[in-house]
């Protein structure tokens, strides 16, 4: 059996993560002389989802991490020959490509940043070959945990303050949709997750007590409360719905100050609170937690807690892991400046199809802040002109020369970002139900090159 199947994406670096014309694009680039040309293209999103009113850009150390190990094996260019449409192509193309290493710069908003549509999420420079083949895996990174960080600051905003934890790998598509996911998410603020690979892989803190069918496995429920409170004295939470859910919360009280919670997982989780609470506070238990888990989102918690539900802490899993209500981002890869051979010009490009207009020229976003440091307004320039004196730069470089410049921050660090990044916004941003919308305009310069109906420009470099 292959080894590499076990292998979560981000870590084996294979670059037959690709779709097929990619492959036959840089056949044609190769073949026509065109190798060694230095492209730039950005990886952005279109619009904003009809429930989103802002992302979060998340995937970054994946892609980081994928280009440190960026190649295509032995067996992969063996596969390669035998594929139909390749099977034609010289043999030195085949030797190009098992000798590729990304040799090119990347550019990037920091992971944890809040964005929003058009601004160029990550800009790669690169000999065309290579950044043309990086398009998929690229975009596959990036859209599933952008759009997870994203549903996840929803969830925990809706939740306010209350603790959320991340449930979802059994329902993710895939192992490692699981664990960056989970990720991902506690990047977005959730404080832990269920999943302890990726506890592991990532240093999140790990949660997790007992399911239906660790009570259903004893003759009674007071006997598997028995059992696990001996064998977890300190941190005992108890899943208390299996049968009767009042009798399950009186049960759990006889544990006293051992007691550090409770479980809700099904039925009216309103009316069941406000009953388990008033027991648990009647038994002595009144630092116990409620938490409550089934099937939640960010509507049905704010549903909750509006009702009154006493809950202090929350579970999603399915709802947030596959980000259910809008399951896929849109985020899309384009070409927009190929350099001239001897260095000294560059030609910007721009895609007009009605609905799918890019935006030309590499390219950094300013962020404009008031006096008290709220974020008013971002503007989006061309990389070369001078930003607005009011605004920040944003885009920051990752790699130079196929070299990773900045060193991976750990998790709970891009949390803290996420979180001190989005306070930095109007509140009508996370309100679920505000219409306010986000001001994003493009420089002059970036304007009037978008006014034309050209589809390449050619710059002069000074």
């Amino acid at each position: 059996m292959n080894s590499q199947i076990s292998v979560l994406p981000g870590q084996e670096g294979s670059a037959l993560h690709v779709d097929l014309y990619e492959l036959t694009m840089a056949a044609g680039y190769y073949m026509a002389g065109r190798k060694d040309e230095i492209a730039h293209f950005e990886l952005f999103i279109r619009s904003l989802l009809p429930h989103r009113k802002y992302y979060i850009f998340c995937g970054l150390e994946a892609v980081l991490e994928y280009l440190e190990n960026w190649h295509f094996s032995g067996d992969d260019i063996y596969y390669l020959k035998q594929v139909p449409a390749l099977s034609h192509l010289p043999d030195d193309f085949f030797d190009y490509l098992a000798c590729i290493r990304f040799t090119g710069d990347i550019f990037a908003f920091p992971e944890g940043s809040v964005v929003f549509p058009m601004e160029p999420l990550i800009r790669v420079c690169a000999p065309i070959i290579q950044a043309q083949l990086l398009e998929t895996a690229l975009l596959a990174l990036v859209n599933h945990q952008t759009t997870v960080a994203t549903k996840a600051a929803r969830v925990v905003h809706a939740a306010d303050g209350r603790t959320v934890v991340e449930f979802g790998a059994r329902r993710a598509h895939g192992l490692g949709a699981a664990a960056w996911g989970a990720r991902a998410a506690v990047i977005a603020g959730c404080s832990s997750t269920s999943n302890c690979y990726a506890g592991k892989r990532f240093g999140l803190d790990v949660v997790g007590t007992i399911a239906h069918s660790w009570i259903m496995s004893f003759d009674n429920e007071e006997e598997a409360f028995d059992v696990y409170a001996d064998a977890f004295p300190d941190g005992l939470l108890l899943l208390i719905d299996t049968y009767e859910t009042l009798e399950g919360a009186k049960l759990a009280t006889k544990y006293g100050s051992k007691l550090r919670g409770v479980r809700l997982d099904s039925g009216d989780i309103v009316a069941l609170s406000k009953d388990v609470r008033k027991i648990l506070d009647d038994g002595g238990c009144e630092d116990a937690m409620i938490f409550a888990s089934g099937d939640l989102n960010e509507y049905k918690i704010a549903e909750l807690l509006k009702a009154g539900a006493p809950i202090d802490a929350f579970g999603v899993g399915s709802e947030m892991i596959t980000s259910r209500d809008e399951p896929t981002l849109g985020g899309v890869y384009k070409l927009i400046a190929i350099e001239d051979a001897d260095g000294r010009g560059i030609s910007l490009k721009r895609k007009l199809s009605t609905s799918k207009v890019s935006l030309p020229g590499p390219k950094q976003v300013g962020r404009i802040r008031n006096d008290n440091g709220q974020s008013i307004g971002d503007v989006i320039c061309l990389d070369d002109e001078e930003m607005p004196s009011d605004a920040s730069t944003q885009i920051k470089q990752f790699v130079a020369g196929g070299i990773r410049i900045r060193e991976a921050f750990p998790t709970f660090v891009l949390k803290a970002y996420a979180a001190s990044d989005l306070a930095k916004f109007n509140a009508k941003l996370k309100d679920t139900d505000d219409p306010y919308n986000y001001p994003v305009k493009l420089s002059p310069k970036l304007a009037a090159l978008t006014q034309g109906e050209e589809t390449s420009i050619h710059v002069l470099r000074k």
